[in-house]
């Protein structure tokens, strides 16, 4: 996983840990639900690139 992938996710996961808080203040529970969402996305898409990384690893043992 690149960096950029890394940083990236990271702001999305916080961003939607903002707007859920925000949402549980002040008892907005759309915003709170699309804060839960922005987070499992970021979730989603490190777990993607983790098995990328993974594959990787594989293919370049093979290579030996």
């Amino acid at each position: 996983m690149s960096s950029g992938d890394k940083a990236q996710n990271a702001a999305e996961r916080g961003v939607g840990k903002a707007k859920e808080s925000l949402g549980k203040a002040t008892d907005d529970e759309d915003l709170a639900a699309e804060g839960k969402t922005d987070q499992s996305k970021a979730d989603v898409k490190d777990a993607g690139e983790n098995v990328k990384d993974a594959a990787d690893d594989v293919k370049d043992a093979f290579k030996r």
